[in-house]
């Protein structure tokens, strides 16, 4: 009877607009205190985030994580590097891809599994737009089939 909990804290919506992601990872991500019971409140913010390779560690950049407001005077920085924590074979699958054209690294949501904060990255490359104005094309279709659907069962 091994059931992970899983409450997801924040999506990255515009990172799927943006980018086509090939891949998805799960990664471990180092925290303080008060970060952590800031990301507890939800106040956490992908814009502008993204991860970065240096010298074989991966890190998260830009990742704006809101101040705890009971927090005395040892409150953390708000855009402060962050490590996150992947397997090394993970790491050199995302590194030879990254020398490719084109790829980055996007966070795509952060949430709580079994009590511990977990981050998914995504490897994606960049969508040009005709493709984004594709995709929403593609959803409008999908809505308007949905909600003639809905009124047939009706």
């Amino acid at each position: 009877m091994n059931q992970n909990y899983i409450k997801v804290i924040a999506t990255n919506k515009k990172a799927r607009h943006n980018y086509q992601i090939d891949d998805e990872f799960e990664a471990g991500i180092v925290l303080v205190g008060t970060e952590v019971k800031s990301i507890r409140e939800g106040r956490v913010s992908f814009q502008d985030a993204y991860a970065d390779i240096k010298q074989g560690e991966l890190f998260l950049r830009q990742l704006h994580i809101g101040q705890y407001k009971y927090a005395y005077n040892s409150n953390h920085d708000l855009l402060r590097t962050r490590k996150l924590l992947l397997h090394k074979y993970e790491i050199m699958k995302l590194q030879r891809k990254v020398r490719e054209k084109g790829y980055t690294i996007v966070p795509l949501k952060i949430y709580f599994k079994d009590n511990k904060i977990k981050v998914q990255i995504g490897l994606a490359k960049g969508k040009k737009l005709y493709d984004k104005r594709e995709s929403i094309k593609q959803k409008d279709i999908k809505r308007d089939m949905d909600r003639e659907r809905k009124k047939s069962s009706y």
